[in-house]
């Protein structure tokens, strides 16, 4: 339960930081008091807002309306949400080209999408990632090690069963014993994995930062994975600034795409990859099958449809820059990785 709250609660700050961002959107009705002039300014009312200085004309001043507002902004996040989610999956172009023309009153805001979906992603991979142990994360024929040891020990059980029935009717055991030499062998090199020591692994780098990150990392592989958790998610926006030179360069020198439309571009794409990491981790805690494909499958074709609706460009130049994204999304996240080893061993 307490890791559930903590997500909840990862889930609600999300939605929050998501609503100060863009406080009024959203809003309706008559509000809590009914003032004739701003409480700010002291303005004469004429709508919802100050035309002066954009205070809201209405006030809470009950507890009951404190705890709306609290609700409202966790749970109603704009109630734009439900709207702008099916459409940066299916339509992320469209989505993308509105936003930037200034059709914006249906959509939630790039920023606050990204603050919330970050806010999410975080709270989410935290939960179910585990601690740190190399039998959760190599894999032999398809399961990780903690998954195969148990078959593999009980293999093991049935043959030497098998085994033992063989002597006991004085037949030959030839065979057997061959498979049971594989099962323990088997069975030695997925101990070994297991118990594994970092500490132990002759890794190191000639990039100071990341030497220093690598040393801490085998003193205390769990206290620098928590580290790395909590710095990558501090600055999580810092991908925004990274990618956009990149994709500028999709579009050099052009007078109908200014840095402003790459960025609400890479900040939308951001925010479908986050959620859509999202869903895998997910996919990977319930079992869905055939979800890395999925997985791999989906990242290019979402760049492709949303540079053709963006951009307006045509099959070739989308398929063209989609491939070439791919590497910038590569490089985008070896200079952020870079960045997060330099602040952990900071």
């Amino acid at each position: 339960m307490t890791g559930t709250g903590e997500v909840i609660g990862s889930i609600a700050e999300g939605s929050l930081a998501a609503r100060a961002v863009e406080p009024t959107h959203g809003e309706a009705g008559d509000g809590h008091s009914h003032e004739s002039a701003c409480l700010n300014c002291g303005t004469a009312l004429i709508g919802s807002h100050c035309h002066m200085c954009g205070q809201a004309a209405h006030v809470h001043k009950t507890l009951g309306a404190f705890f709306h507002d609290l609700l409202h902004g966790v749970f109603h996040f704009e109630g734009k949400i439900w709207r702008t989610l099916p459409m940066l999956a299916w339509k992320p172009g469209k989505l993308t080209r509105e936003y930037i023309d200034g059709r914006r009153a249906s959509y939630v805001s790039p920023i606050a999408l990204f603050l919330f979906s970050v806010f999410l992603m975080f709270a989410v991979v935290k939960q179910f990632a585990g601690e740190f142990d190399p039998g959760n994360i190599v894999k032999i024929n398809g399961k990780t090690v903690n998954q195969g040891m148990p078959l593999q020990e009980k293999r093991l059980a049935d043959l030497k069963a098998q085994r033992a029935a063989l002597v006991a009717r004085g037949e030959s055991t030839s065979a057997v014993d061959g498979q049971i030499a594989g099962q323990e062998q088997a069975l030695e090199v997925m101990r070994q994995v297991k118990d594994a020591r970092f500490e132990d692994a002759k890794v190191q780098s000639d990039i100071p930062a990341v030497d220093k990150a690598l040393k801490q990392m085998k003193a205390n592989p769990a206290l620098v994975i928590y580290k790395l958790q909590n710095t990558a998610y501090k600055f999580s926006w810092a991908l925004i600034p990274i990618s956009v030179p990149f994709v500028w360069l999709l579009f050099p020198f052009s007078r109908r795409f200014g840095i402003y439309d790459h960025t609400v571009f890479v900040t939308y794409s951001l925010c479908f990859m986050t959620l859509l990491t999202v869903v895998f981790t997910l996919g990977v805690v319930v079992g869905a099958p055939g979800l890395a494909a999925v997985a791999m499958l989906v990242p290019p074709l979402h760049m492709y449809r949303q540079l053709r609706g963006t951009y307006g460009v045509g099959r070739f130049g989308a398929a063209w820059r989609t491939a070439v994204l791919l590497f910038v999304a590569l490089a985008a996240m070896i200079l952020f990785a870079l960045l997060i080893l330099a602040e952990t061993a900071a």
